[in-house]
């Protein structure tokens, strides 16, 4: 009984070294796709980079002359002209009250409307028609529409929309807001 316990102890040790025979033969292809792997992948940097390819750097554009356009996504900012016919109309301060469980807030905003000169008289003329769309829009506004770190800038489209739809399309250039106040 003891050498069939040997017997079989010795069988294992023959199974387990024949064992391991393959699995060295199974780490190599794993290295060499490994090493080829990497050589190809500098092969193929290297081509790109030095233009063999027809994808990758673009060939250096030629200087261009001075111009007024800017490049693509680059703004330039108005000219001098544009801001010279620029007029900046001063709203009254509202304040409105929100309902909370916990009580009462208050949110104070002032803004000034930018309008072209040519408009000014227009829209001053109006300007309590305005002030009545953004009270009646900030009445409706929930609490939480004003906690959100983002709630300025869509408050600030959506009150601009409508301005542009009480004073008509294209008289008021942006809203600039001065006080956003949750108290």
């Amino acid at each position: 009984m003891l050498h069939d316990v040997l017997g079989i102890a010795m069988t294992d040790a023959a199974v387990d070294t024949e064992a391991e025979v393959p699995a060295k033969k199974g780490k190599l292809p794993l290295i060499i796709g490994v090493v080829l792997a990497l050589v190809g992948a500098g092969g193929g940097f290297f081509a790109v980079q030095s233009g063999l390819l027809p994808f990758g750097q673009q060939a250096a554009p030629e200087p261009a002359a001075v111009t007024e356009e800017a490049p693509e996504g680059v703004d330039m900012g108005e000219s001098a002209e544009d801001i010279a016919n620029i007029a900046f109309i001063e709203m009254d301060p509202i304040v409105i009250t929100l309902r909370k469980a916990s009580g009462l807030k208050h949110l104070r905003f002032r803004a000034q409307l930018e309008v072209d000169l040519v408009h000014q008289a227009e829209v001053e003329k109006i300007l309590p028609r305005v002030v009545d769309v953004l009270n009646s829009y900030l009445r409706a506004l929930e609490l939480d529409d004003l906690t959100d770190p983002m709630a300025l800038p869509k408050l600030r489209a959506q009150m601009l929309r409508r301005i542009n739809i009480a004073t008509g399309q294209g008289r008021v250039r942006d809203l600039l807001i001065m006080d956003f106040v949750l108290n």
